[in-house]
């Protein structure tokens, strides 16, 4: 509920705190003393639209805070948890308006936006006038007064489940639908690319490989002819071995004559011919691996060839063919198996909308039966209230092609005010008065339904008064039982009727109550008091008699007291 009300230099305000209670509150006071200026504050402060002209004349800025005392399963804890602002003891909203125009909003201390506040603020408080464009007045909420009404929320929630569900199948299959029918007008070249790569499988490291060996052999081919050409040298026809060999058998056949000078010269000759023969082991060896077929050279080249010009082809590096290859093999799999899975995916879009269309048929039937009992209980209020030939009705339009998250009905109050004359929506067919009344008597319905905790009704007894008065006052009694109330009235019936009384009144600068005829730049503002029983008494006495009170007022004003009571 509303625990405390304060405002700060807000049109002729200056200074107000307020502590309000539970119950019903009624704001009286004379035409003019500011009553309205209470109700536009407090819409301020829940996210109306700010202007610069609720500034206190020649100062820069007033203020509205509100301070909430929330149950703990109050919907605003959920939504202070979504935009993550503090929540711990009491919610306190806050709307600062600029002379200039600007404002600026704050939730538990931390800056939000006017959105964030509007939100936060249409769960906490609802306003209630003859010319209100809030609250119930506007269509789009009716659906949810149906829903909460007869309980249907958790339904409601689940046809928004099912709705989600058909949707998001729709949109997998339709992206499936989309890359099949791209896939299929690429598919000669997928095919045709799955076909090149595999009869080329490459492999990673392919590429570096055959470059090392190409420049091996390159540089092989530089040095073979010199290998070649040394080893004719050694063991060729220019080769000095077979002489050497000559030599030494020639020396040996005269070792026996002189042994001392031949032998040193023989060993000399054999050692030769010993690093001759490995030298020519050696050339051997290295010719034997440089050689190499000019094919195989030729069959590298050809292949690097074929690899990059593939890898220029499907913009790839050499070492990614392999992955592309898989890829494009891969995309042709799917392609292949893409119209069963869209057949499936098509089947889960056809099961998903039939789970919708059932759920959200049964919802609009439920909404349907919910709304005679919802008309039955408020034609029941609105005798008393001088509206017994009037008829309320909740217009439930279903259009199974309207689809959406919250099924497929339309709903929207209507009201008959006289017999014979034809129904319309709510706002268009009640006079203000009219207006007013059937409000009260859906709020009543509604009290423990779905109803913000604080409801606020403007002068909702404008232009009626007695009997209906009295009506008027006893509903709004009875709505106090569940919810807390406040109400500007002007009906004593309906003053009688409340726990708290606040009596709203200009005063001059030094305290003293307003009067016609101040100098135009005499200081005045507004002031709000609470009244105890003597005062409360005198205050419906001077309802019921005006200027002058009488002691047949006062009794009149006893009589109404004991009456409520």
């Amino acid at each position: 509920m509303l625990a405390a009300l304060s405002i700060r230099d807000i049109v002729l305000i200056e200074k107000l705190d307020l502590t309000l209670s539970e119950g019903l509150t009624v704001l009286t006071g004379e035409t003019g003393a500011g009553k309205s200026i209470l109700l536009d504050a407090v819409s301020l402060a829940l996210g109306g639209r700010g202007d610069g002209a609720l500034v206190r004349h020649g100062l820069p800025k007033g203020q509205v805070t509100l301070t909430f005392d929330l149950a703990p399963d109050h919907p605003a804890h959920a939504i202070l948890a979504a935009a993550e602002l503090p929540d711990e003891g009491p919610l306190v909203v806050r709307r600062i308006q600029m002379a200039d125009g600007r404002t600026r909003a704050s939730v538990n201390e931390e800056s939000v936006s006017v959105q964030t506040l509007r939100l936060i603020g249409g769960s906490l408080i609802e306003l209630h006038g003859q010319h209100d464009d809030r609250a119930l007045v506007d269509p789009a909420s009716h659906r949810a007064v149906i829903d909460a009404f007869g309980g249907l929320a958790p339904r409601a929630e689940a046809v928004g489940a099912l709705w989600k569900a058909w949707r998001a199948a729709l949109s997998d299959a339709r992206a499936e639908r989309d890359r099949l029918e791209i896939a299929a007008r690429e598919a000669d070249f997928t095919r045709h690319a799955v076909e090149e790569l595999t009869a080329l499988a490459p492999e990673v490291g392919e590429e570096a490989a055959l470059s090392e060996r190409r420049t091996g052999m390159m540089r092989s081919e530089k040095i073979a002819a010199d290998l070649d050409e040394a080893l004719d040298a050694v063991a060729g026809g220019s080769s000095p071995v077979p002489s050497l060999a000559a030599a030494v058998r020639r020396l040996e056949r005269r070792a026996g004559e002189a042994q001392d000078l031949v032998r040193p010269a023989v060993e000399a000759i054999d050692q030769a011919l010993d690093a001759l023969e490995t030298a020519r082991a050696h050339l051997e060896a290295a010719l034997a691996d440089a050689a190499f077929e000019p094919a195989e050279l030729e069959r590298i080249e050809e292949r690097l060839f074929a690899l990059r010009a593939a890898a220029r082809k499907y913009a790839a590096s050499v070492d990614d063919l392999p992955a592309v290859t898989a890829r494009f093999s891969a995309e042709l799999e799917r392609l292949d198996q893409s119209a069963a899975t869209l057949a499936r995916l098509e089947k889960t879009v056809a099961e998903a909308e039939t789970a919708y269309r059932t759920a959200a048929a049964a919802l609009s039937s439920e909404r349907q039966a919910t709304a005679g009992v919802l008309d039955a209980a408020v034609v029941a209020e609105l005798p008393p209230l001088k509206l017994e030939r009037a008829a309320f009705i909740t217009k439930v339009t279903s259009d199974p092609a309207s689809a959406g998250p919250d099924g497929y009905d339309q709903v929207e109050f209507w009201v008959r005010t006289n017999p014979g004359t034809r129904p319309g929506p709510l706002m268009k067919v009640a006079s203000g008065g009219e207006l007013s009344r059937f409000l009260l008597a859906l709020k009543v319905v509604l009290a423990d339904r779905g109803s913000a905790p604080t409801l606020i009704f403007d002068e909702i007894d404008t232009g009626v008064g007695g009997a209906v008065a009295d009506a008027i006052g006893q509903r709004l009694g009875r709505l106090a039982q569940k919810v807390q109330v406040l109400c500007v009235t002007h009906a004593p019936q309906v003053a009688a009727r409340a726990r708290h009384h606040l009596l709203i009144a200009k005063a001059t600068a030094d305290g003293a109550p307003g009067q016609d005829g101040l100098a135009e730049d005499a200081p005045v503002t507004t002031r709000v008091a609470p009244l105890n029983a003597t005062t409360r008494r005198e205050e419906i006495a001077r309802m019921l008699a005006g200027a002058t009170v009488t002691a047949e007022a006062r009794a009149a004003a006893d009589r109404l007291l004991k009456a409520a009571r």
